[in-house]
């Protein structure tokens, strides 16, 4: 049976429904696994939150110096995975990345709490932390920095995982799920294939 959601031909559209499906039934419909591939070639993987979607691709924000940053600057390639159970879907991403614009990651960071925002500023992300003391410490000085309003870090900014392929996938009783891959040709148009579970 096809997909009876969204249009056939956008796997974009089918993703916006399930996460809106997702978001009555997951306590974090957003958090997707990351996958990159560090300077010598080993895969690294770790969870990090969706923030937006749409036809250019998946966004997500971090420390440029972390080791994902790092990785990305090497080779901007990465793949995603969300799994939500219920309802028994799993959506893969594959694609090339890019960092969002300078406009679009004041506007998110603008957006986050402010214990947050002094959180960007504070935190090493991916560095040895001698103690939490040492965080703590850290975020009270932001704070006598950044009183009022707080400003994005140099180093903090988005990416955006702009797709190549997206595979749908939705559990079926007896293991014999079913799965779609959604190509992108070069014209920005999507060509499906479905695949053995």
């Amino acid at each position: 049976m096809r997909y009876a959601i969204g249009d056939m031909n956008d796997p974009i559209a089918i993703f916006a429904q399930w996460l809106a499906d997702a978001r009555t039934q997951v306590p974090e419909p957003t958090a997707m696994a990351l996958a990159t591939v560090d300077i010598e070639g080993r895969p690294a993987v770790r969870m990090v939150l969706l923030k937006h979607a749409d036809a250019r691709g998946f966004v997500f924000y971090t420390n440029m110096e972390s080791d994902k940053g790092r990785q990305l600057a090497h080779r901007a390639e990465a793949e995603l995975c969300f799994h939500w159970q219920p309802p028994g879907r799993q959506v893969r991403v594959h694609g090339s990345v890019e960092q969002v614009s300078d406009t679009e990651a004041d506007a998110y960071f603008a957006s986050r709490p402010y214990q947050s925002q002094l959180g960007a500023w504070a935190s090493q992300q991916s560095r040895p932390l001698p103690s939490q003391a040492i965080l703590l410490k850290a975020v009270a000085k932001q704070a006598l920095r950044f009183p009022h309003r707080v400003t994005r870090p140099p180093h903090w900014t988005g990416y955006r995982v702009e797709p190549t392929w997206i595979e749908l996938w939705s559990g079926v009783t007896f293991r014999l799920h079913d799965r779609m891959r959604y190509t992108r040709d070069a014209d920005g148009s999507w060509q499906d294939q479905r695949l053995y579970p």
